[in-house]
């Protein structure tokens, strides 16, 4: 897998504006890229750009969260059971459950984590 690239959390109060969700954040080649758009005590909202062939290991999550496919397509393994997902579809990720996600075609998606 190539590198992870955290872009800036944005600046600014973007609280009450209109944003473009599949361009808050670019593509690079060869990485998967991150930029936060809100922290909270009780979640967080990161919008991923992933180049093709990218992707993040398996790993697991303290808190559900929800990842809506904005551009592209992925495929994302949760508990050893791959689903497709494209651009317009939305998955849970179960918090404690192993999950994988990989690049079928760059992709980007919006991440929200729930903490409960």
């Amino acid at each position: 897998m190539g590198k992870c690239t955290h872009q800036p959390k944005a600046s600014g109060n973007i609280a009450g504006r209109t944003l473009n969700m599949a361009g808050f954040v670019e593509y690079q080649t060869g990485a998967v890229v991150s930029r936060e758009v809100l922290r909270k005590d009780t979640g967080i909202v990161t919008m991923f750009a992933f180049d093709e062939g990218e992707g993040l290991s398996e790993h697991t999550a303290p808190f559900d969260a929800l990842v809506c496919i904005l551009d592209g397509a992925a495929e994302i393994i949760i508990a050893g059971k791959s689903h497709a997902v494209a651009a317009g579809e939305m998955i849970i990720m179960p918090a404690h459950k192993p999950h994988a996600l990989k690049a079928v075609t760059k992709f980007k998606m919006m991440l929200v984590m729930i903490r409960s």
